[in-house]
Protein backbone atom coordinates (compact mmCIF):
# COMPACT_ATOMS: atom_id res chain seq x y z
CA UNK A 1 0.00 0.00 0.00
CA UNK A 2 1.56 3.33 -1.01
CA UNK A 3 2.08 5.98 1.63
CA UNK A 4 0.30 9.35 1.53
CA UNK A 5 3.54 11.13 2.46
CA UNK A 6 6.93 11.15 0.78
CA UNK A 7 10.46 11.96 1.83
CA UNK A 8 10.98 15.72 2.47
CA UNK A 9 7.23 16.39 2.95
CA UNK A 10 6.31 18.62 5.90
CA UNK A 11 3.95 16.74 8.23
CA UNK A 12 2.05 17.25 11.48
CA UNK A 13 1.81 14.53 14.14
CA UNK A 14 -1.86 13.79 14.91
CA UNK A 15 -1.62 11.62 18.01
CA UNK A 16 0.74 10.47 20.71
CA UNK A 17 3.05 12.37 23.02
CA UNK A 18 4.39 14.47 20.12
CA UNK A 19 0.91 15.55 18.97
CA UNK A 20 0.93 18.85 17.09
CA UNK A 21 4.66 18.78 16.33
CA UNK A 22 5.73 19.54 12.78
CA UNK A 23 8.70 18.15 10.96
CA UNK A 24 10.16 17.03 7.67
CA UNK A 25 9.92 13.36 6.68
CA UNK A 26 13.37 11.75 6.75
CA UNK A 27 12.32 8.28 5.58
CA UNK A 28 9.21 6.27 4.75
CA UNK A 29 9.24 2.58 5.69
CA UNK A 30 6.49 1.32 3.38
CA UNK A 31 6.67 -2.37 4.32
CA UNK A 32 6.24 -1.53 8.01
CA UNK A 33 3.79 1.34 7.27
CA UNK A 34 5.91 3.71 9.36
CA UNK A 35 7.55 7.06 8.85
CA UNK A 36 10.55 8.81 10.47
CA UNK A 37 10.02 12.55 11.09
CA UNK A 38 12.80 15.00 11.89
CA UNK A 39 12.86 15.93 15.60
CA UNK A 40 9.88 13.74 16.56
CA UNK A 41 9.88 10.70 18.88
CA UNK A 42 13.49 11.15 19.95
CA UNK A 43 15.07 8.12 21.60
CA UNK A 44 18.48 7.61 23.16
CA UNK A 45 20.73 5.09 21.42
CA UNK A 46 23.75 3.70 23.25
CA UNK A 47 26.78 3.21 20.99
CA UNK A 48 29.66 0.91 21.75
CA UNK A 49 33.27 2.05 21.63
CA UNK A 50 34.61 2.76 18.15
CA UNK A 51 37.20 4.93 16.45
CA UNK A 52 34.63 7.70 16.06
CA UNK A 53 33.52 7.40 19.71
CA UNK A 54 36.46 6.04 21.74
CA UNK A 55 34.50 6.26 25.01
CA UNK A 56 31.24 5.05 23.52
CA UNK A 57 28.33 7.49 23.36
CA UNK A 58 24.65 8.08 23.93
CA UNK A 59 23.10 9.57 20.79
CA UNK A 60 19.57 10.89 20.35
CA UNK A 61 17.81 9.59 17.23
CA UNK A 62 14.37 9.88 15.73
CA UNK A 63 12.06 6.91 16.17
CA UNK A 64 9.36 5.83 13.73
CA UNK A 65 5.65 6.70 13.80
CA UNK A 66 2.79 4.85 12.17
CA UNK A 67 1.63 6.41 8.89
CA UNK A 68 -1.88 6.92 10.25
CA UNK A 69 -0.54 9.27 12.93
CA UNK A 70 0.81 11.90 10.51
CA UNK A 71 -0.81 14.25 8.00
CA UNK A 72 0.68 16.59 5.43
CA UNK A 73 1.04 20.06 6.95
CA UNK A 74 -0.77 21.89 4.11
CA UNK A 75 -3.77 19.55 4.39
CA UNK A 76 -3.76 20.00 8.18
CA UNK A 77 -3.71 23.81 7.85
CA UNK A 78 -6.50 23.73 5.24
CA UNK A 79 -8.60 21.57 7.56
CA UNK A 80 -7.98 23.97 10.46
CA UNK A 81 -8.89 26.98 8.29
CA UNK A 82 -12.09 25.27 7.14
CA UNK A 83 -13.11 24.75 10.76
CA UNK A 84 -12.61 28.47 11.41
CA UNK A 85 -9.60 28.10 13.68
CA UNK A 86 -6.21 29.64 13.10
CA UNK A 87 -3.54 27.12 12.06
CA UNK A 88 -1.41 25.77 14.89
CA UNK A 89 1.95 27.52 15.29
CA UNK A 90 5.00 25.56 14.20
CA UNK A 91 6.71 23.92 17.18
CA UNK A 92 10.40 23.28 17.07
Amino acid sequence: MPAHVKKNDEVVVLSGSDRGRRGKVIAVLTKKQRVIVEGVRMTKRHLRKSQQHPQGAIVEREGSLHLSNVMKADAYDARAAKRGAAPAPAKS
